[in-house]
């Protein structure tokens, strides 16, 4: 696995996530994960939208346009237009900013 991102290798998979939902709400573990699918379904779907989805005290999503400009290829030097795009960028809220640095 390539931890170049995440050095220490603790990243949180979507089971994961369902596995805490079902141990502190108590849920059954089949509820809790369509639960936690519906969630990132709707995430989702706004996102497609080019539409915000902001969570209280956590950050928000948002789409960004980029807007095309030349590269280079790095073996060949050759000039290339890259194509407008759209990033869905995540700018965490304070609190949660705080507490990362906090911690």
């Amino acid at each position: 696995m390539n931890n170049e991102i995440d050095p220490a290798g603790n990243t949180m998979t979507k089971a994961e996530i369902v596995d805490a939902v079902f141990e502190r709400v108590g849920l059954p573990k089949k509820d809790t994960a369509a639960v936690v699918e519906h969630v990132l379904d709707c995430v989702r779907e706004t996102v497609a939208r080019g539409e915000t989805v902001k969570i209280s005290q956590f950050g928000n999503f948002t789409v960004r346009r980029k807007g095309s400009r030349v590269g280079r290829n790095p073996k060949t030097g050759v000039e290339i237009e890259i194509p407008p795009r759209k990033v869905l960028v995540f700018r965490p809220s304070q609190i949660l900013r705080t507490r990362l640095n906090d911690e």
